[in-house]
């Protein structure tokens, strides 16, 4: 089985997903999509997978949010996405993906439900 986690090391939910899917067997690849942020074809798969829409994969407390007037009602799910593509911070983390199934790992529990 193949598991992909989009992790933030400095983030601790990131850190405690990561170690709860080593510790279930699971050996996943680990994308630190700060660095290597997805592509646009990429997240619209992933919000695909979580059943969500660009605007709730976001973390409306980070300061880019408030800089960019996210909150615009008038933004396209195209502009979000292209938005969090140019700015990765805004992206939900951790995302895990495993079995054609995406979910994010607050609580650190439903990662493993898609294993």
């Amino acid at each position: 089985m193949s598991v992909t986690i989009y992790h933030n090391p400095k983030c601790s939910k990131s850190r405690q997903t990561l170690e709860l899917l080593e510790e279930r067997g699971a050996n996943p690849v680990i994308v630190e999509y700060l660095k290597t942020p997805p592509t646009a074809s990429e997240l619209k798969e992933i919000l695909s997978q979580l059943g969500l829409a660009p605007r709730e994969l976001m973390r409306k407390k980070e300061d880019k949010y408030n800089e960019c007037r996210l909150d615009n009602p008038s933004l396209s799910d195209e502009d979000l996405i292209n938005l969090m593509v140019e700015h990765p911070i805004l992206i939900e983390r951790p995302i895990v993906l495993a079995n054609g199934k995406a979910a994010i790992g607050r609580p650190l529990e439903q990662a493993l439900e898609i294993l």
